[in-house]
């Protein structure tokens, strides 16, 4: 949760989830919830079962049968599989491998890997966030903003800006970046993609600036300067991390209303705050209309260009689904428009390539990491040779 400048703000989704971790219901009180009373600690992990009586555990019926089933919790997991699954880098630097690198170095790999979606030095665009905006210490300042009146800027949330632990970018690279293909850089190019963020952010190591030939390693990646390093709470770091949210959510005066409280929490009607900055203007506008368009792109036997053509649909799918990885040269993927890459591929015939994206081949995901049904695959393929011919 964001620590507000003003106040401290909770959604409702945390209001709801505090209310049922911390607080039995008044009825049918959790057996949890009176264990972790008597032992002088409330519950916070949301755990409650709920007895079956006269076939209910609530308002309605359930399967008797499949709740008197043992639960089946497998095998314990071998110290290979651990070790396999163990990928995660502390906030205090456990699970940070050797390495190095420096912004130099790490420009390079991003304009190899990232820059088709994350934009010009970490600019963002496409739906893709941006990395940067300026200098992270004065931009921090952006997040007392309030939009108060229609023209008043909002908060600036990059990384530079907003993150409070670095360990948390070099994990978040090494696993699931490059999009297409996670895990598949070395650790001396994940350390020089975050040298490379931290200059794009001008940020600052033992009260010096990190410059282009700055050596990030193992010892001083952490030593980073986050000027958001405390705007989050509770505190979840550290041997004392449950006590500390215990603590947090116990003190109702945190969040809501200051007391404790699970039905009948307002006296009277509660009071709906209307919308006082209502959103106008869009760009593009909205439209209201409700026809279909002159030629529909779906009607399988139309015959025209982009816009109402045969393979409108296959550009629309392409657009959403495949741009990313087939709209340039840098992600390994047969681009459009590249003649000479799309005939070789096409040599295979329809339906061997569709197969392959069905199925995955080298770095490209099975469906291509979409969900998309074959002829929805296909109709994008049939775009992208029809534009590479």
């Amino acid at each position: 949760m964001f620590k507000s400048y003003r106040n401290i703000l909770l959604g409702a989704s945390l209001i709801a989830a505090a209310s049922t971790t911390l607080f039995a219901a008044d009825t049918g009180a959790s057996k949890k919830y009176a264990d972790g009373i008597q032992k002088g600690k409330l519950v916070i992990d949301g755990g409650v079962t709920y007895p079956v009586k006269n076939g209910k555990t609530g308002p309605y019926y359930i399967n008797e049968k499949a709740h008197s089933l043992a639960i089946n919790n497998g095998r314990p997991a071998t110290p290979n599989e651990i070790k396999a699954w163990d990928i995660d880098v502390m906030p205090d630097g456990t699970g940070l491998p050797e390495g190095e690198g420096t912004a130099e170095e790490g420009e390079e790999v991003y304009e190899a890997k990232c820059l088709s979606c994350h934009g010009d030095f970490g600019s963002g665009g496409g739906g893709y966030p941006s990395l940067s905006k300026g200098n992270a210490y004065e931009l921090h300042e952006t997040l007392k903003f309030q939009r108060t009146t229609p023209d008043a800027d909002g908060p600036v949330r990059v990384f530079g800006t907003y993150w409070p632990r670095a360990s948390t970018l070099w994990w978040y690279i090494k696993t699931g970046m490059p999009h297409p293909a996670p895990l598949s850089l070395t650790d001396d190019q994940v350390y020089a993609l975050v040298a490379y963020i931290y200059v794009l952010n001008e940020l600052k190591i033992d009260g010096e600036e990190v410059e282009d030939d700055t050596v990030i390693n193992k010892s001083n990646v952490l030593k980073v300067d986050l000027p958001n390093k405390d705007g989050f709470i509770p505190n979840i770091d550290g041997p004392n991390a449950l006590e500390d949210v215990r603590a947090f959510y116990n003190d109702y005066s945190n969040y809501g209303n200051g007391t404790r409280c699970m039905h009948d929490c307002f006296k009277g009607e509660p009071k709906v705050a209307p919308i006082v900055i209502e959103q106008k203007s869009f760009l593009p506008p909205l439209s209201e209309k409700r026809d279909l368009p002159k030629n529909p792109c779906w009607i399988a036997s139309c015959d025209c260009e982009a816009g109402g053509s045969a393979n409108a649909e296959g550009k629309k799918i392409y657009d959403a689904s495949c741009a990313v990885c087939h709209g340039n040269d840098s992600m390994g993927a047969p681009d459009v428009g590249n003649k000479e890459a799309w005939a070789k591929v096409m040599k295979k015939g329809m339906d061997a390539v569709l197969k392959n994206a069905i199925n995955g081949v080298n770095a490209m995901p099975p469906r291509g990491g979409t969900d998309l049904p074959d002829d929805k695959l296909k109709a994008a393929i049939e775009y992208m040779y029809s534009k590479s011919k």
